[in-house]
């Protein structure tokens, strides 16, 4: 029995530029203007992109959303209830150098059942940001 994992490609600049243009054109359509963050498996940056009318913070949000999801293998949204007091993540949020952020709004992309990547958005609700990232995601091919 080989314990050999198969390779899998990781996400390429291209995708990461489609995964870009499919957040905006979802907060576009919703009249948000946002910053969508895409980074690779390493959590190093692929592409970035802020609305001109976006606020400044919303591109901060959006990395560090990516990054939480990158890093947690989850969705953002799902998290929020581990950092309140009691929850299983209550103290994770101040206990790194890299801060996290459990904001709805950054998503992990997987290929062939493998982390990859994650993207997040920022500049809208968190419901918003959540919507807009998960609908990038879902249209990877």
């Amino acid at each position: 029995m080989s314990t050999l994992t198969a390779a899998v490609a990781p996400l390429t600049t291209q995708e990461a530029e489609a995964l870009i243009d499919a957040a905006r054109t979802a907060a576009e359509a919703a009249g948000v203007a946002a910053a969508v963050t895409v980074l690779d498996a390493g959590g190093h940056l692929l592409a970035f992109r802020r609305d001109d009318r976006a606020v400044l913070i919303a591109g901060e949000t959006s990395t560090r959303k990516a990054y939480t999801a990158l890093q947690l293998d989850a969705p953002t949204a799902d998290l929020v209830e581990a950092v309140q007091p009691g929850g299983l993540f209550h103290t994770l949020p101040t206990a790194l150098d890299r801060p996290l952020l459990f904001i709805a709004g950054g998503v992990p992309v997987h290929r062939d059942g493998r982390l990859i990547g994650a993207v997040g958005v920022g500049g809208g609700a968190p419901e918003q940001d959540h919507g807009f990232a998960t609908t990038a995601v879902a249209g990877l091919v």
